[in-house]
C-alpha cells in the first residue's frame, strides 16, 4: 500500500516529502501498537528513544559512505559511461520514497521476522533465513535476476540484520537502509533492486560493462563490489555483537515449548 502511494505522490516533491515520512511514522505507530497488543508487550526496546537520534545518524552516515564507494569503485574500474545532472524534484521525492520504504521493510524483516525467528531459533539460523527472504523479496521486482536476488541477501539482508543485533535497535538498520537506497536513487540515479520504475535523483549515472562489475539490469547492488562494500561493515557488526554477548544461542526444545 505504502508503494502506491509513494508512486501516486512522487510527481509533486513538495508532497512526496511529507507524505513519504509521514507514511514512515504511521508503521512506527503502528507496530508499537501491534506489539502491545497483539504479543502484550509494554515495552518495544527495539524502537526505543535512548540512541535513537545517534543511531539513525550513524546509520544514514554509514549507509551514505557504503554506496558512494561503491560508486566509486565502478568508475575506477571504468563502470561510468556517462553523468548528468538530474531534478531537485526528484532528489526531494526519492528521499519521501525512501524514508517509507526503509522503515516498512525493517519493521517487517528486522523487527517481525529475525526477532520472532531468533527467539525460536537463536541469531544465526534467523539471520540466514531472514537474509534469503529478504534476497527473493526482490525476486517481484521486473528486471529481477536471481544472482541479483543472492547478493541482496548477502548485501543488505546480512548487514542489516548484522546490524540490528548489534545494537538491539531497528533505529541503525533503519538508518542503514534508508541512505543506502537513498543515495543509490535520490544521488546517483541509478536503478535500485531490478526496479522499473525510472530513478530520479540529483545526478544522472549511466553505468556500462560486465554485469560483475555494474550489475547490469538489475543494478549496483548485483555488482561484485557490492559483496566487497558490505562485507566488512556486516563483520564488524558481528563481531561487536559477539563480543556483548547480543549473538542469541539456539533455545533448547523445552525453553522454545515454554
Amino acid at each position: 500500500m505504502t508503494g502506491g502511494i509513494n508512486q501516486l505522490v512522487s510527481p509533486v516533491p513538495a508532497l512526496a516529502l511529507p507524505v513519504g515520512v509521514g507514511l514512515a511514522v504511521a508503521a512506527v505507530a503502528c507496530y508499537r501498537w501491534l506489539c502491545r497488543t497483539v504479543e502484550l508487550r509494554p515495552d518495544v526496546s527495539e524502537l526505543g528513544k535512548t540512541g535513537r537520534w545517534s543511531h539513525l545518524l550513524r546509520g544514514t552516515l554509514l549507509g551514505l559512505a557504503l554506496f558512494a564507494g561503491l560508486m566509486a569503485l565502478i568508475a575506477v574500474f571504468g563502470g561510468w559511461q556517462g553523468v548528468s545532472w538530474g531534478s531537485f524534484g526528484g532528489f526531494l521525492s526519492t528521499a519521501g520514497m525512501m524514508a517509507s520504504v526503509a522503515v516498512t521493510e525493517e519493521l517487517l524483516f528486522r523487527g517481525v521476522v529475525f526477532r520472532i525467528m531468533e527467539e525460536r531459533t537463536g541469531t544465526v539460523i534467523a539471520l540466514v533465513v531472514s537474509m534469503l527472504l529478504f534476497g527473493a523479496l526482490h525476486l517481484v521486482n521486473a528486471n529481477a535476476t536471481l544472482w541479483g536476488a543472492f547478493t541482496i541477501a548477502l548485501t543488505g539482508g546480512a548487514m542489516l540484520a548484522a546490524a540490528y543485533v548489534a545494537t538491539r535497535s531497528l533505529w541503525l538498520p533503519i538508518g542503514l537502509h534508508f541512505a543506502w537506497n537513498f543515495t543509490q536513487a535520490g544521488i546517483f540515479g541509478v536503478t535500485i533492486s531490478g526496479s522499473d520504475v525510472p530513478p530520479e535523483g540529483l545526478l544522472n549515472v549511466t553505468l556500462s560493462g560486465p554485469t560483475a562489475l555494474t550489475g547490469g539490469t538489475f543494478g549496483p547492488e548485483a555488482s561484485l563490489f557490492a559483496l566487497l562494500v558490505c562485507l566488512v561493515p556486516t563483520l564488524l557488526l558481528l563481531r561487536r555483537a559477539a563480543r556483548t554477548g547480543r549473538i542469541r544461542p539456539r533455545p533448547h526444545r523445552a525453553e522454545v515449548s515454554a
